[in-house]
């Protein structure tokens, strides 16, 4: 697998891992907002104070992974082993699809979010597609 098609993927969904776990750390409201709507944010956010700082401490910590994420993408886009990157795009492959069928059966499910699943699952199949080109290309470059 080319080094260079390997990091730039990694650097590229770092960086999305990065700017999504920031924002959901210190604007999860103004980010639900952008994404759900007025109204379907203010009912995510709970209604009484102890809810709403559940919902809070739940953004907050799932930002906190995204960010720790997106920080182990950026180092292993440097990582020079072949097997290891295959390996590694597999494993991205699966996450991604997994995360498509979640939001697919669950999500859907929710009546405040039964609307944005689609556009959900559409990112995720895209996102797993961008490590599937990558794979091709690698088979590619190995067997000509």
């Amino acid at each position: 697998m080319g080094l260079w098609g390997f990091s730039l993927v990694c650097v590229l969904h770092s960086f999305v891992a990065l700017t999504s776990g920031v924002l959901m750390m210190f604007y999860s409201y103004e980010l639900c907002v952008f994404g759900h709507g007025l109204e379907t944010a203010t009912k995510l956010q709970g209604s009484t104070p102890h809810d709403q700082l559940l919902v809070r401490t739940s953004d907050s910590f799932s930002g906190l992974l995204l960010f720790v994420i997106g920080s182990l993408l950026f180092m292993v886009a440097f990582v020079k082993d072949r097997k290891f990157q295959s390996l590694f795009a597999k494993c991205c492959v699966f996450i991604h699809i997994a995360m498509a069928i979640w939001r697919a059966y669950f999500q859907r499910k929710l009546e405040d979010l039964s609307r944005d699943w689609p556009r959900q699952v559409v990112g995720d199949i895209t996102l797993a597609f961008s490590w599937v080109f990558l794979l091709v290309y690698s088979w590619r470059e190995k067997y000509d």
